[in-house]
């Protein structure tokens, strides 16, 4: 059985959120501040014939929820076309039963409905160029000290001195591409807003963001 709009309105709007987390609050508020977006950006949810609702599925730790979710209630904020509401993975497993990324419960889960509760679209976790891109420079990293080995084996076989050097890396890798991750997630939850305006779902929810094994 899908999400009731009873059920929906049971969510944690975005500030009582913010209320739950604890260490990641002020990286999300950062993230949030930090935030700009042009009217070209917004265009595709202006453009929105209706208001949707947004099932918001997340935990208080994800990376992938500390950088979106904040991206998701600015452009909510801003335009007015986006009324989302959200669910603690943990605490609501019937909702993210219905949104499983193949065999993984990846966080965040945007549904879309309208206000016939149709569901429109799904984007999951992050956009698939971002993780494309983080794994680049992953094994760039690798690549440029020997003492790392092979990118495909746990760094936990590592000696704990070049396990910390390695992990330093990739954190400031991270924190180099967040622009970028940011900018991609604009871009690909626009897109999705421009085809669910146009009526090209053909019925059927488009499925997006960094998918493992459901079907787009």
């Amino acid at each position: 059985m899908g999400v009731t709009r009873e059920r929906f309105n049971q969510g944690l709007t975005y500030e009582q959120f913010k209320g739950v987390l604890k260490g990641n609050r002020e990286q999300f508020e950062a993230n949030d501040a930090k935030l700009e977006l042009s009217d070209a950006d917004l265009a595709p949810f202006r453009a929105l014939p209706t208001t949707l609702d947004v099932v918001v599925v997340v935990t208080e730790t994800c990376p992938d929820v500390i950088m979106n979710v904040p991206i998701l209630n600015r452009i909510a904020q801003e335009t007015g076309k986006l009324n989302p509401r959200i669910f603690l993975r943990d605490d609501n497993k019937d909702i993210m039963s219905q949104y499983m990324n193949g065999p993984y419960e990846s966080v965040p889960v945007f549904a879309f409905f309208d206000p016939n509760w149709n569901q429109l679209g799904v984007w999951i976790e992050r956009p698939r160029g971002v993780t494309d891109l983080r794994d680049a420079k992953t094994r760039e990293i690798y690549a440029s000290d020997p003492a790392f080995g092979s990118p495909d084996a746990p760094p936990s076989a590592l000696p704990e001195e070049v396990r910390g050097r390695l992990q330093q890396l990739i954190k400031q890798m991270r924190t180099d591409t967040n622009v970028a991750y940011a900018r991609e997630t604009i871009r690909d939850l626009g897109e999705m807003m421009h085809e669910i305006g146009r009526g090209t779902a053909n019925g059927q929810p488009q499925w997006r963001g960094n998918l493992a094994a459901v079907a787009a």
